[in-house]
């Protein structure tokens, strides 16, 4: 490069460019020299850059600069607390108005417990319940909830026989002693055994001297004993297992049901009477019920081994009969259904359960704000329903004009009823395991679903195919279709000429078995916990409370980049 008069040189975007000193030309390229330069020789380091190091530095962070990071940490947060977002924003935000901020994760899926507080004196280890809807929950959702670790709410679109019937289907599926077995007298007829197996679902009869529970034990009849006889008038007498052949159990010699699982184990045989030493027949005992007790570990019982189960009722005089017959049948807890839960009539049900029937729990609702709350948990509720006019399938926000935004309803009321240990379910708004798991995070102990189970095999109704596509009947409570059965009172229409719909009925696609269909939204939810690095229920609550649970509000861009988009087709699968 040395020559006279010498080339101009130019750095340009990291690159010296020779020029030559007359046509001031570009050198060629093999004259063209290009230079790295130092960035610490060249210009100074920004505040940044010295707080990293220079690139000469070693990788690792000093000491000095771990301590700092340390030290951010106690206050680095993203986001807003549930504080800011849900009560000084004053705003209304549905599930999908929300994101969750994650957290770090140290654990893994299988190690979140979702175990909570379904009432104020009832835990679960699952914190799903099925809405108490016609098209929703009878016996057969109720037994499947409670089965996989939740729990079925019964609707009162019945008569309080039939109710009562329900609830006590699900008493009678349980995984231990069969306390009131339906029992026949020898002279019975096959047919009998037939009437007892539609109605009650299981086919061992027990028979007796006297044909009821606490008669001498004579034989008993099963399946095998009648399947293949074609006349039904046959006395059971003939066909049954006589008490010589059977292999029995006496209840002064077993007092717990591990000794008397292990004789039916042992026996090989499908049932096990409990008699005492009178030959009486005392409990009975199905090989069923240890399958049961195998595949369902998590299942909710209570200490009789029997499945948990709720009803609701109203708040009509004649409810107080409703409830009576409720808790001779067994029932667990009470919920009372109404549309709007702050209201006399409610507050006066309250105290008069509480009077006659102080050790049966009771839920309130439907509420969406402190207030409501606060009357409700003063007039002594052990649980409070969540949410008005945000169900699929209601219309109360747009023909009445009142509700909240689920988000906020669930979060106002969680933070005021927690401080009295009254939990509180989010009733309505549920479309998928993520606004399970933002109801859970918003304080929610449990999540009442409709939709998402109205269309599973557990439901009550036939399937059909609309358009080729199977589905199930699903149908609001404030419909005029389900108050024309009964359900108006609900919605203080009862007596009214004219009934004005909260509700409109459709159809829901087929969504299978509960027995696949819970497993996986539960894991869905446990999978949610882990990405907020939450190990448990409990501890998420914590957070919460101490601000470390973080929030922020999705835009409508927001809402849409976070699902499914820019495919041209594509084919969505819940599970495998």
């Amino acid at each position: 490069l040395a020559c006279s008069p010498p080339p101009r040189v130019v750095l340009r975007c990291g690159k010296i460019e020779i020029y030559q000193p007359v046509h001031n030309m570009p050198l060629i390229n093999t004259q063209k020299v290009e230079v790295k330069a130092e960035a610490n020789k060249t210009r100074p380091l920004s505040p940044l850059r010295r707080a990293l190091g220079s690139p000469s530095a070693p990788k690792s962070l000093s000491k000095a600069q771990l301590q700092s990071i340390e030290n951010e940490l106690k206050t680095l947060r993203d986001g807003m607390s549930g504080d800011q977002m849900f009560m000084e924003s004053k705003r209304g935000y549905t599930y999908d108005d929300v994101i969750l901020l994650p957290g770090q994760v140290n654990f893994g899926v299988d190690e979140v417990d979702l175990s909570t507080n379904l009432t104020r004196n009832i835990k679960l280890k699952v914190p799903l319940v099925s809405s108490p809807m016609d098209t929703v929950t009878e016996h057969r959702m109720a037994i499947a909830m409670a089965l996989q670790g939740g729990i079925g709410i019964i609707h009162y679109n019945n008569t309080i026989e039939e109710q009562a019937g329900e609830i006590m289907r699900v008493k009678r599926f349980k995984n231990g002693f069969i306390t009131d077995p339906k029992c026949l007298p020898p002279n019975a007829k096959l047919a009998d055994v037939d009437r007892i197996k539609a109605m009650y679902g299981f086919s061992g009869v027990p028979i007796t001297e006297t044909g009821m529970l606490g008669g001498k034990l004579v034989g008993i009849v099963t399946n095998r004993d009648t399947d293949f006889i074609v006349n039904r008038n046959t006395p059971v007498s003939e066909v049954m297992t006589p008490f010589a052949k059977l292999v029995v159990a006496y209840e002064e010699d077993h007092k717990n049901l591990e000794a008397l699982n292990k004789i039916m184990i042992a026996s090989k045989k499908a049932k096990l009477p409990i008699i005492n030493k009178k030959g009486d027949l005392v409990a009975l005992m199905s090989r069923k019920d240890l399958l049961k007790h195998r595949d369902f570990p998590n299942a909710s019982k209570n200490a009789n081994k029997q499945l948990l189960v709720g009803a609701t009722i109203g708040t009509r005089p004649n409810d107080k009969e409703r409830v009576k017959k409720l808790v001779e049948a067994g029932v667990d807890l009470v919920v009372i259904d109404s549309s709007q839960g702050d209201s006399m009539y409610q507050l006066e049900m309250i105290k008069w359960l509480k009077t006659h029937y102080p050790n049966l729990d009771v839920v309130g609702g439907n509420i969406v704000t402190r207030r409501q709350a606060a009357h409700l948990i003063a007039a002594g509720v052990d649980g409070l329903r969540v949410g008005m006019g945000v169900g699929s399938i209601c219309t109360t926000q747009e023909v009445c004009a009142v509700g909240r935004p689920q988000a906020t309803a669930v979060y106002n009321v969680a933070s005021f009823a927690n401080k009295y240990g009254i939990p509180i379910w989010a009733d309505g708004g549920v479309a998928n395991t993520g606004h399970i798991v933002k109801a859970l995070a918003l304080g929610a102990s449990m999540v009442m679903m409709g939709s998402m189970l109205a269309g599973t095999e557990e439901a009550p109704g036939s399937y059909e195919f609309i358009d080729g596509v199977r589905v199930k009947k699903y149908r609001g409570m404030g419909s005029i279709e389900a108050m024309t059965k009964g359900s108006s009172t609900r919605y203080f229409a009862d007596k009214k000429k004219i009934r004005v719909a909260q509700g409109v009925s459709g159809t829901v696609m087929d969504k299978g078995s509960i027995q696949h269909y819970v497993p996986y939204l539960v894991l869905g939810v446990r999978h949610g916990l882990q990405d907020l690095g939450q190990k448990s229920l409990k501890i998420m609550t914590s957070a919460r409370v101490n601000n470390e649970l973080r929030f922020e509000e999705r835009t409508h861009a927001a809402q849409k980049e976070g699902g499914v988009h820019d495919l041209h087709s594509y084919k969505k699968q819940l599970f495998g």
